[in-house]
């Protein structure tokens, strides 16, 4: 689902990463919404350019942003998820994301957590003002 937190879920996890010591060099992020880079659109391209950033000797944490919009992406993220010094974080926006040849290549090694917008309510109950109390 577009627009839910996916990508604010990353970004959180990359600051607990970074305050649990992790080195801003061992975490490689990539928004494939965002133009700059587009040269990474190609399964191929995105793959190289991840595997020269990685550190060998150092666990690399990989976070890549609609990972839709690759073509071909199952066999850059099956690159990557075999790797020993990789934990691979994706999102993307397409219902079919997990069927087919990718749920098929990760079989049983990935976990999937859905998110869905807030409700109204629970949009809500993030602010304390009066006028929302008596809403709620």
């Amino acid at each position: 689902m577009r627009r839910c937190g996916k990508s604010t879920l990353l970004e959180l996890y990359r600051r607990r990463l970074l305050a649990d010591g992790v080195w801003p060099e061992q975490i490689i992020e990539i928004n494939l919404e965002d133009a700059d880079y587009r040269h990474l659109l190609d399964p191929y391209a995105l793959h190289d350019y991840i595997k020269a950033k990685l550190l060998p000797a150092k666990m690399n944490y990989v976070f890549l942003d609609e990972i839709q919009n690759v073509h071909e992406y199952q066999k850059t993220v099956n690159s990557l998820f075999i790797k020993k010094n990789v934990d691979l974080y994706i999102t993307g926006s397409n219902a079919y994301m997990f069927s087919g040849e990718l749920a098929t290549l990760l079989s049983g090694r990935y976990v999937e957590i859905h998110l869905l917008p807030l409700s109204f309510k629970e949009y809500l109950s993030a602010f304390t003002t009066p006028f929302c109390s008596k809403i709620l």
